[in-house]
C-alpha cells in the first residue's frame, strides 16, 4: 500500500495517506452530519452538524495515526527498522523493514497499538463526561462519545488473535515463544486470520441477504480483506521456510551495472541504456584515487525519463537519484528470509548489497524467484547424497 499524499515526517517516521482515505473520511463525516447527530439532537443548523462531523472525522484519523505511531516508535526501540506509515480505507499500516528479533519484541510492538487505542477511548469517554458536566454543546459531547466508542471498538477488534490484526501478531509472539519456531508461528497466526476473515464474510453476507443491512456488505469487505492478507502472510511464511539457510550473496545479481553520480541524464539515456536492459541502476561516487565507487543511491529509468529534454544535459544522476538513506541495503551474509519483507515490486525497490562500503550486488524479486525455482527443483528431484538428500 503506497501513500498517494505524503504528509511529511512525525517523530522521524514518514507518514502518508492513500486516496481511499478520502472515501472513508467522507462516509464518517456524512454519516455523523446527516445521520447520527441530527437524529439524536434535532433542531440545529446543517452547518453546525457538518462542522462537528468534519472535526470528529479528522480527530478519528489522528487517533488512527497515534495507533500506528505507537507501533513505529516501539519497533524502532526494539531494533526494528520502520519504512513508513500509510493511512488507508480500512485503517492504517506501519511497514517495517525487518522482523522482530524475539517473541518479547514482537509482543511489545503488536500490543502497544491496541493499548493506545484503548487509552484514547478512555480519554475521550472522560472528556465526554467532563463536557457534559460543564453543560457543553450536546453535539460536541456526542462527537466525544462517538470517538470514545470507535477507539475502544478499534482496540477490541485489533486484539482479535488473527493475522494480520495486531492480535494476530500477539498470537504469533505466543506461538513463537511456546514452540521456538517463528515460521510455524506465522503460519498458525495466518490460519487463524483466514478462519476469522471467512467468519466475518459469512456474517456480513447473512446480515445483508436476510436483514437487508448494507452494513453487512462492509463487514463482508473487511472479512475478505482479512482473508487475503492472512493468506499472503501464510505464503510469506512458507516462502521463508523454503529459503531457510540461503544467504543474500547466494541469490543476488553480482557485478551490477552502476552509473557515476556526476553522469548527466543525457549520457545515461543514450549510453548506459544501450548497454544494459535493467530498469534500475545503483549510483556510485567515483573516488579520485580510483577503485570501486561508494554507493550513494539508486536511479530508475522512469525517473530519468521524467527529466525534460532540454534539461538532460545539465542534470546529473545525483540530482534525480533516490538517496541511499531511502534505499534498502543488505549485507551479503544476511539470511535471505530476513530480507524478504523489504522486497517489493517496482524498480525503485531494489536492494543494494553492500560490504565494507563497497557495492557487491543487487537483489530483486526476480532473483528471489529464480532461487525459489532452483530450490523447488532440488526438492522435487534431489541428487543422491546432495543438498536435497539432507547432506
Amino acid at each position: 500500500m503506497r501513500a498517494t499524499f505524503p504528509l511529511g515526517r512525525i517523530m522521524g517516521v514518514k507518514v502518508g495517506v492513500h486516496w481511499s482515505v478520502l472515501l472513508i473520511f467522507a462516509l464518517i463525516a456524512f454519516g455523523l452530519a446527516a445521520g447520527r447527530l441530527p437524529e439524536d439532537h434535532p433542531g440545529r443548523s446543517w452547518a453546525l452538524y457538518t462542522l462537528i462531523g468534519l472535526i470528529t472525522a479528522v480527530v478519528f484519523f489522528v487517533s488512527l495515526l497515534a495507533h500506528e505511531l505507537a507501533h513505529a516508535v516501539v519497533a524502532r526501540r526494539n531494533g526494528v527498522g520502520v519504512d513508513d506509515i500509510v493511512l488507508w480505507l480500512l485503517g492504517g499500516a506501519t511497514r517495517i523493514r525487518t522482523e522482530a528479533p524475539d517473541p518479547g519484541a514482537e509482543l511489545r510492538i503488536a500490543g502497544v497499538g491496541p493499548l493506545v487505542s484503548l487509552i484514547l477511548g478512555g480519554a475521550f469517554a472522560l472528556l465526554a463526561w467532563l463536557l457534559d458536566a460543564l453543560s457543553a454543546s450536546a453535539l460536541v459531547v456526542e462527537g466525544a462519545v462517538w470517538l470514545a466508542a470507535i477507539n475502544i471498538l478499534l482496540a477490541v477488534f485489533n486484539a482479535v488473535p488473527a493475522a494480520p490484526l495486531d492480535g494476530g501478531r500477539l498470537l504469533r509472539a505466543y506461538l513463537w515463544w511456546r514452540g521456538g519456531d517463528r515460521l510455524r508461528a506465522m503460519e498458525g497466526a495466518a490460519r487463524a486470520g483466514q478462519v476469522f476473515g471467512w467468519v466475518l464474510v459469512g456474517l456480513g453476507l447473512f446480515s445483508f441477504l436476510w436483514g437487508a443491512a448494507f452494513g453487512g456488505l462492509w463487514l463482508a469487505l473487511i472479512g475478505w480483506f482479512l482473508v487475503m492478507a492472512a493468506s499472503a502472510e501464510g505464503r510469506q511464511a512458507r516462502l521463508r521456510e523454503v529459503l531457510a539457510g540461503v544467504s543474500v550473496e547466494q541469490t543476488m545479481s553480482h557485478a551490477p551495472v552502476t552509473v557515476p553520480a556526476g553522469l548527466s541524464v543525457r549520457e545515461f539515456l543514450e549510453d548506459v541504456l544501450m548497454r544494459s536492459r535493467h530498469s534500475a541502476f545503483p549510483v556510485v561516487e567515483v573516488l579520485p584515487e580510483g577503485g570501486p565507487g561508494r554507493p550513494v543511491g539508486l536511479v530508475t529509468l522512469e525517473r530519468a525519463g521524467q527529466v525534460p529534454r532540454d534539461g538532460r544535459e545539465s542534470t546529473t544522476m545525483a540530482e534525480i537519484m533516490q538517496p541511499l538513506a531511502e534505499t534498502r541495503v543488505a549485507a551479503p551474509g544476511d539470511p535471505l528470509a530476513d530480507v524478504l519483507p523489504q522486497l517489493e515490486p517496482g524498480a525503485a525497490r531494489r536492494i543494494l548489497v553492500v560490504e565494507d562500503g563497497v557495492l557487491v550486488g543487487v537483489l530483486s524479486p526476480s532473483d528471489v524467484s529464480r532461487m525459489v525455482g532452483v530450490l523447488t527443483a532440488r526438492q522435487q528431484h534431489p541428487a543422491p547424497g546432495g543438498w536435497g538428500a539432507g547432506g
